[in-house]
């Protein structure tokens, strides 16, 4: 067994107990569609695929997977280039290029990818790489580790290739110099929240692959490490059944393992509507203070069926299906006004 998958299956087999326990114990460029009502559970029958699906309202990341899908390539290859539009994306302040930095001025990114096979590479708090996505593909496919950190991170990123360069702009260096005026870290959802590029894909064979990327949340003390890196919480992915991914606060992400839960729930014969909603109903019940953050899921199994479900209002999702790129509001948990 090479080492990869054998760290995966040990990381994994924790997982899964500590999941089962809890489950037995609970038995632009692009026209968008303008934001649809609530999503609701649907159930087709019959697979619609090819798919993608991301958090929150990046057409232009789902129309350039569609668009590889479309050319016969796997949900890998999709997943990968559709996040990388919003890692270049200068006015995204989430991602990539132009992230918010954290409290000392620096910009570090998160990033995991994970395949048709259950392989998975990731990179944390690395620094003046554009593309973290890509390095975390390199860290999947060409080494035997699945997860590498700051410098040691950075500098296989620079012996595969990859320029470094300055990630902090203008506009996000100015946010950073306003924010240090009083320095206080009072996270606002679905703004703050807003921090992850999590996606989605099927392709045409009916293989599933998920990406994640973030810069992570701003402000934040150096070192932190949120959700969106770690297998099984910011992403989680099973070709059998599918595949699920996290935005918001991540640290709440990371206590409900809430990716790969919403896998398990799926396997036992909920829909991606149902597995999102006790996911996000997990989080609240193990945090008295859920109306300070937000947690968001979107999710998909192999017919192709979606949900997405968060804590408070307005988190919402693009997908890329039947020829449509639409984006939608997710139903939400909190309704007491």
């Amino acid at each position: 067994m090479k080492r990869r998958k054998f760290i995966q299956n040990t990381i994994l087999s924790g997982l899964g107990l500590s999941v089962a326990t809890a489950l037995t114990a609970c038995a632009d460029e692009t026209k968008m569609t303008t934001i649809t009502d609530e999503t609701k559970a649907v159930s087709t029958g019959k697979p619609v695929i090819p798919m993608v699906i991301a958090t929150w309202n990046v057409p232009n990341a789902t129309k350039k997977a569609w668009e590889v899908l479309q050319a016969g390539k796997s949900a890998l290859d999709a997943v990968e280039q559709g996040v990388m539009v919003e890692e270049a994306d200068v006015n995204n302040q989430s991602v990539g290029k132009g992230g918010l930095p954290d409290r000392d001025g620096n910009v570090t990114l998160d990033a995991c990818i994970m395949n048709k096979e259950g392989n998975y590479g990731a990179v944390v708090c690395i620094e003046n790489i554009k593309h973290p996505i890509s390095v975390a593909r390199k860290v999947m496919e060409d080494t035997p580790h699945v997860l590498l950190a700051g410098n040691g991170a950075k500098q296989f990123a620079i012996e595969s290739g990859f320029t470094p360069e300055n990630l902090l702009t203008e506009a996000s260096k100015k946010a950073w110099e306003e924010w240090k005026v009083k320095s206080e870290y009072k996270p606002v959802i679905n703004v703050e929240n807003h921090d992850t590029i999590g996606m989605l894909a099927i392709d045409k064979n009916g293989d599933i692959s998920g990406a994640c990327t973030t810069s992570g949340l701003s402000y934040k003390m150096q070192g932190r490490v949120g959700d969106s890196a770690i297998i099984g919480s910011g992403l989680f992915i099973d070709n059998e059944i599918g595949g699920a991914t996290a935005t918001g606060m991540g640290e709440e992400v990371l206590k409900t393992v809430g990716s790969f839960l919403i896998v398990e729930l799926m396997r036992q014969g909920k829909s991606p509507q149902e597995a999102c909603e006790e996911a996000v109903q997990r989080v609240v019940k193990k945090s008295p203070n859920y109306k300070d953050f937000q947690v968001g899921y979107i999710a998909v199994n192999k017919q192709g069926e979606t949900g997405a479900y968060c804590i408070h209002e307005w988190f919402n999702y693009t997908t890329y299906q039947n020829d449509e790129n639409k984006n939608h509001k997710a139903d939400y948990y909190d309704k007491k006004k």
